[in-house]
């Protein structure tokens, strides 16, 4: 009313009389009488809108440890209330609106009921409470050496861990945070990432991991050096037959001290800071050839290799050799057949044939006739040169070739026959002189069997006569 006092006069009669300012006063004072009444009427009607809640919100307790768990509500008067679990539990406060508990030995997960009572009403809330076990120390995989420049996967790991699922890592590498990816398996949690050392030297690779209110950090110390491929170098990578080539092979001048080198087909030098180096004359055999370079260095007690191969291409005129483009060949009536000739030469020769001065396909099988019969010009070409040769093709008769199959297999037919009968007779005369000599054994058994029986008959007639004569 004194803001209105204080204003100009038209103003002060909109502030007191105004309707909207009479509707407002009305509605106020009803608002206010329909509350006292339903607070006569109705004492319990405020209790209904109470609430129950319980801190921590979530809990997560390492295995066999305690947990303080507080129930509280907002009910100006609360009746009967408490916490049901079968954990072991102790009350260790209480207030007005509020009980506090202590759970003790907790080693497995459960949830717990948090109740509140009022004017006869009875609410309550839930807790649930994880079990977790984080007893060992997070461990580094990870080589004590690192090249610079090249990536290198590092892992981070811990056992016995529950629930692995919760485990939070974070990677570094010195003050670099690396990105992570997360993995389990049983109880064991894993985070992998991948490092890149930019620079030589000592460098720290951290992991912390952490899970509820612990927190593990581990370290370890990795070693980045610098050790580039050695340097392989021809004085000529595409030389042409019959060239002095020179072959050089050293050590990377990023790499400290520079290391000794070994080139493969020249003397052992082995001197640190000083190249191999090889001096011959390249031949077409040497088309192809691998030359290798390689350099060794000590890091931290390891010995380290790399090595670095070139091809040498030696280049040379075409080449019709008679193992590759044999100068007669025979093909046989009504079979395919394809002309063979295979050109050598670097680069690699283009190959055209003639045939009673035609172009001849030699590369599409051809069904043999006598027609086929002559001599086929086959020349090769290249950028440095050509060379020709004459090929004779002879077409051999169907019944030509049927008649010698048939003349092959007769001889070899008369060749067993013959074999036979050679070993027959060689066989027979030893059979027989077998037999005679049975049978000769024979009659000397009988022989003798006859002379024992005369003379048993003798020795039987002897007793009895002596017996006689007494």
């Amino acid at each position: 009313m004194m803001g209105c006092r204080a204003r100009p006069r038209d103003v002060r009669t909109s502030c007191r009389g105004s309707p909207l300012a009479l509707l407002i006063r009305m509605k106020t004072h009803l608002f206010g009488v329909w509350a006292l009444l339903a607070l006569i009427l109705c004492p319990g009607a405020s209790e209904e809108f109470f609430e129950v809640s319980v801190w921590p919100n979530q809990a997560l307790v390492e295995f066999g440890q305690s947990l303080v768990v507080n129930c509280s509500t907002t009910c100006p008067d609360p009746g009967p209330s408490g916490i049901e679990t079968f954990l072991k539990k102790t009350r260790v406060g209480k207030g007005p609106q509020w009980k506090e508990f202590l759970l003790e030995d907790v080693t497995e997960n459960s949830i717990l009921q948090c109740f509140f009572s009022c004017a006869g009403i009875q609410k309550d809330t839930s807790l649930g409470i994880t079990v977790y076990q984080f007893s060992q120390s997070p461990q580094i995989w990870v080589s004590s050496l690192l090249e610079v420049g090249m990536a290198e996967t590092v892992s981070c790991e811990v056992a016995r861990v529950f629930p692995a699922e919760e485990v939070i890592f974070r990677m570094f590498l010195e003050d670099q945070e690396l990105s992570s990816f997360l993995s389990w398996e049983g109880d064991i949690a894993r985070a992998n990432a991948t490092i890149q050392a930019m620079e030589a030297g000592d460098q720290e690779l951290s992991c912390l991991a952490s899970l509820g209110p612990i927190e593990q950090k581990t370290r370890k110390l990795v070693h980045s050096y610098r050790f580039p491929p050695p340097i392989l170098e021809l004085k000529e990578s595409y030389p042409l037959a019959g060239t002095d080539i020179n072959v050089t092979c050293s050590g990377h001048v990023l790499t400290s001290p520079i290391p000794p080198v070994r080139l493969q087909g020249a003397p052992d030098i082995l001197v640190p800071g000083e190249p191999a180096w090889l001096l011959f004359t390249a031949m077409e055999e040497d088309d192809g050839r691998n030359f290798s370079c390689e350099a060794s260095v000590e890091v931290q007690g390891q010995r380290l290799m790399k090595t670095t191969v070139i091809q040498l291409h030696v280049l040379y005129k075409p080449r019709l050799e008679e193992s590759g483009c044999p100068g007669k060949q025979t093909w046989l009536e009504g079979m395919e057949h394809m002309l063979a000739c295979i050109p050598k030469g670097n680069p690699a020769p283009a190959l055209v044939c003639t045939w009673n001065g035609v172009v001849f396909d030699f590369e599409v099988p051809q069904k043999a006739t006598q027609n086929h019969r002559g001599t086929y010009c086959c020349t090769a070409t290249n950028q440095l040169g050509s060379v020709s040769k004459d090929i004779a093709v002879v077409v051999q008769g169907l019944d030509h070739g049927i008649s010698s199959t048939i003349f092959v297999i007769i001889t070899t037919a008369l060749g067993v026959v013959v074999i036979t009968i050679a070993l027959y007779l060689s066989y027979r005369p030893c059979k027989m002189d077998r037999r005679r000599l049975l049978y000769r054994q024979k009659e000397d058994d009988e022989e003798e069997e006859s002379q024992f029986a005369v003379q048993q008959e003798k020795s039987t007639t002897h007793i009895i006569d002596s017996h006689l004569v007494e």
